[in-house]
């Protein structure tokens, strides 16, 4: 395997992985590149896939290894009986430090695969929690009580804090060391152009908690990917 997963926890019934930034889920409809249920099944066999994370979204995410197992968890998310709670950075900062957003979503009508709050859409909540604040930049802390596709990333847009280096919900500009720094940044001479330190969504899948099948309540938790561990190093440094 090229990719050799990073596993969180694994029992004889599911495996709970770090996903990093970039690699697929599930397999697209084209079958254009590996994806993690690939990969796992290299090595498992057939497997089951209990939710998913976008693309461009590390961290915890969990698959089922028997048909029994799929059925109990994918029925505890399905019920919202599984807490979720992610981290990610914003450009700008909420008014509210702790707050919830309560908007519904539907699929835009014209660019499919995109979505927006609108008040036919379906019932979506998320509630927040700043952590720091880094200047015009924030690290904040997120729970999803409902599962929409790309949830946190429309309801940071739609409260005007978009996450980080969002190309579909933000303006996807890379973070530069320059605008952190400020004036007191000044480009290497061996550099022709500067280099970002975070060019990928800013958003990690941090803890998953639900009971298992036979009453034991789990905990799980991805470490921060390094290149976000890295940015808030940046950030606590010059900011």
């Amino acid at each position: 395997m090229k990719y050799k997963p990073e596993i969180i926890a694994e029992t004889a019934n599911w495996i709970a992985i770090n996903k990093p930034a970039g690699l697929l889920s599930i397999p697209d409809r084209t079958q254009s590149e590996p994806s993690l249920k690939d990969v796992l099944a290299e090595k498992y066999g057939k497997i089951w896939v209990v939710h998913r994370l976008d693309q461009p979204t590390s961290g915890l995410i969990l698959f089922a290894k028997n048909e029994n197992s799929h059925q109990y968890l994918s029925q505890q998310f399905e019920t919202r009986k599984v807490e979720k709670f992610y981290v990610g950075l914003v450009l700008g900062c909420p008014i509210e430090k702790t707050g919830t957003i309560n908007a519904s979503i539907i699929e835009h009508p014209v660019k499919k695969g995109t979505y927006v709050t609108h008040a036919k859409g379906k019932e979506s909540l998320t509630t927040y929690e700043v952590l720091h604040q880094f200047g015009r930049y924030t690290w904040m802390r997120f729970q999803i009580h409902t599962g929409r596709t790309h949830q946190i990333r429309i309801h940071l847009k739609h409260i005007g804090t978009p996450i980080l280096c969002d190309d579909i919900y933000g303006d996807g500009s890379p973070l530069l060391l320059s605008s952190i720094k400020g004036k007191k940044f000044k480009l290497s001479k061996a550099a022709e152009e500067e280099r970002p330190i975070l060019q990928r969504l800013a958003l990690h899948a941090q803890t998953l908690e639900f009971t298992d099948a036979d009453g034991t309540l789990i905990k799980l938790e991805a470490e921060l990917s390094k290149d976000l561990q890295a940015t808030l190093k940046q950030l606590e440094k010059w900011s």
